[in-house]
């Protein structure tokens, strides 16, 4: 006779006993929040102040004048407005080309065995670290007085090309690393070569990745004033720029003169000038969001 097998459910697997969510993280969390709460308070108590304080002063007069230190009332920031156009268009045309083009070799093209590409590696992670007032001092050394380029716009663009290079070059390495392998073999399989496989398909599918890495890094850029300070940014200057060997000042410089001044009108144009430089920043980077939502593929 052949025993029957006994079926029988399985063993209740043993739960912990309790009700809700522990107390340690209730109070993570409740952590979590408060913090967040008190950077969002204190960040809109800030933009609140400084809309309120400069809101008379956002007229046109603000980007249409010069400034003027004898008259507040007819002051205005046009040469810093357009100091800061030109030197951040001359910074992305030095930076955005050497960045992409180092991403590139060091992903599609470097032996990672190799100790020279190890070193490169490490140097790049280590100078995106690095403060902004050391690539001033270098840009004065090397730049002004080196090469004898003065303070000009030229100067503060290769200034700030080597501030946020490293940064361009992370973000597109970044970029290019999150396009699946199974693209390149598919290409390579059908016979195309490395160069035609990364300008046909890599680089397209990277491009969402590496524009937004490369605008907010423009957008740090633009807000920087150490480094410009330190290679003899004017902070009072009457004329636009006219070519890459005009002397120049930007937004920030021009905020840090005006918020120096004892007479309370010039601390409206401040914060006027700083709604300015804000309202730039946030056009940036929503151009930003927008090339990453427009053009990101979902693999």
């Amino acid at each position: 006779m052949i025993p029957t097998a006994v079926t029988s459910d399985p063993p209740e697997i043993p739960r912990l006993k309790g009700r809700g969510t522990p107390l340690r993280e209730q109070f993570f969390r409740l952590s979590l929040w408060a913090s967040l709460a008190i950077g969002v308070v204190f960040l809109a108590g800030l933009l609140t102040y400084v809309v309120v304080e400069g809101w008379p002063r956002l007229n046109p007069k603000l980007w249409t004048n010069f400034p003027d230190i004898i008259d507040p009332s007819n002051a205005g920031a046009q040469s810093a407005i357009t100091g800061t156009i030109w030197v951040i268009s001359f910074t992305a045309l030095y930076c955005l080309p050497t960045g992409v083009l180092t991403a590139i070799y060091l992903e599609e093209y470097a032996d990672r065995d190799r100790w020279w590409n190890r070193v490169v590696e490490i140097n790049i992670q280590n100078l995106a670290a690095v403060p902004s007032i050391v690539y001033g001092i270098l840009g004065l050394g090397v730049i002004s007085r080196g090469l004898g380029f003065g303070q000009t716009v030229l100067t503060a663009a290769l200034t700030l090309s080597l501030l946020v290079l490293p940064i361009v070059i992370i973000s597109s390495r970044e970029a290019i690393r999150a396009v699946p392998q199974s693209i390149r073999q598919a290409s390579l399989s059908l016979g195309a070569t490395q160069w035609q496989t990364i300008w046909r398909q890599v680089l397209p599918a990277a491009v969402p990745g590496m524009a937004t890495g490369s605008i907010l890094a423009l957008s740090r850029a633009i807000g920087e004033a150490a480094p410009l300070l330190l290679l003899g940014g004017l902070t009072f200057i009457t004329f636009n720029p006219t070519g890459v060997h005009s002397q120049f000042t930007v937004l920030p410089i021009q905020i840090f003169n005006w918020i120096s001044q004892s007479r309370a009108e010039f601390t409206a144009l401040a914060s006027a000038a700083i709604v300015v430089l804000l309202v730039i920043l946030l056009v940036m980077n929503s151009l930003a969001i927008w090339l990453r939502n427009h053009f990101t593929r979902r693999w």
